[in-house]
């Protein structure tokens, strides 16, 4: 069987006027993502890493299709997302979900929770009877953990972690096949954390669904991801499967990632190597020219300014972008 989701050389880019800029002023070209490539499998969950400004939630955006993409092709069931027509977009947005960042913003403050979670079924399933759909609303509220009798409460009664729960349960009315999930736990408190990625694990296991999950807390992306990308101003540094990019990373930037997760055992977090980045993140309107991390990189050559390093298969389908790349044993906070 063939992936889910095919993503190959995917660009993305924004024109950016500068600030005071004259109206004739040539906009500047903002690089937030260039050519990454990845594939999903159906019923596996790949993680992405990344800081702030990586292009984590830009990948996610052309994934879905609310931003268009600047190269590269997205394959959605070996579908060209750049070629479908009005009608294969209507079912593509059926099979991709998403689940946001700030669940009480994500959910209209007018509307009950069940008007909220069948909304996209009366959307895409006009014909369904009132019946049918308080039915499936009411079950699902009840799979995600809400009393249905909450049904006719708005989103400013429920705390975060029932208001994600309330996202949930909107992303998989239309049973998609595909739910990225974009950050859906940073707003939370850590043990609300827990129980959503515990549900999340459940629905996936249960219901066969594909994900892409976006964190910055590598302990979580350890525990709920099969593999894990590492971005760095929109390009891949590296992707493994999880168990081992997460304790054996060979990229400096992931290395550097990893070890800055503190580990709750202070003999342990006392003892163990923490690699340090020093400067910036650059920005994407004027990357640096070879490899994007070269400026912040402990492992630096006169060759990485040169020349932009490509993905170089190390076998068991782990990829890194560095010609010195080094293994590294990392130890990592369990989530």
């Amino acid at each position: 069987m063939g992936p889910l989701l095919s993503v190959r050389n995917l660009s993305v880019t924004f024109d950016v006027r500068p600030p005071g800029a004259w109206p004739w002023t040539p906009s500047l070209k903002l690089h937030a993502v260039s050519e990454v490539s990845f594939d999903l499998q159906p019923g596996e969950c790949l993680g992405i890493v990344g800081e702030s400004g990586s292009g984590k939630s830009t990948i996610a955006r052309a994934v879905v299709g609310t931003i268009p993409s600047s190269g590269g092709n997205i394959f959605f069931e070996d579908q060209d997302l750049a070629n479908m027509d009005v009608r294969q977009r209507r079912v593509h947005r059926r099979d991709v979900q998403m689940i946001f960042q700030d669940p009480l913003a994500a959910l209209n403050p007018r509307m009950t929770v069940g008007e909220i979670i069948a909304e996209p079924l009366i959307t895409h399933e006009p014909n369904t009877s009132r019946q049918e759909v308080k039915r499936r609303v009411g079950e699902l509220m009840e799979r995600v953990g809400l009393l249905p009798n909450l049904i006719n409460r708005y989103p400013h009664e429920f705390s975060g972690g029932q208001c994600q729960r309330i996202g949930i349960a909107r992303a998989l009315i239309l049973r998609p096949k595909l739910i990225i999930c974009d950050e859906p736990v940073s707003a939370l408190d850590v043990s609300v954390q827990a129980q959503v990625i515990n549900l999340l694990m459940e629905l996936q296991r249960d219901m066969g669904l594909s994900m892409i999950f976006i964190a910055h807390d590598l302990s979580v992306v350890k525990h709920i991801s099969d593999r894990v990308l590492v971005l760095y101003l929109g390009r891949v540094m590296e992707t493994a499967e999880s168990h081992k990019l997460t304790t054996t990373p060979e990229h400096p930037y992931s290395q550097a990632l990893i070890s800055s997760v503190p580990i709750p055992d202070p003999v342990l977090e006392r003892a163990r190597p923490r690699p340090i980045l020093e400067g910036e993140l650059p920005s994407p309107l004027r990357p640096p020219s070879g490899c994007v991390f070269r400026t912040r990189c402990p492992k630096v050559q006169p060759s990485c300014a040169e020349a932009r390093p490509a993905l170089e298969d190390i076998g068991d389908r782990h990829f890194v972008a560095c010609p010195f790349h080094e293994a590294q044993q990392v130890l990592v906070a369990e989530a």
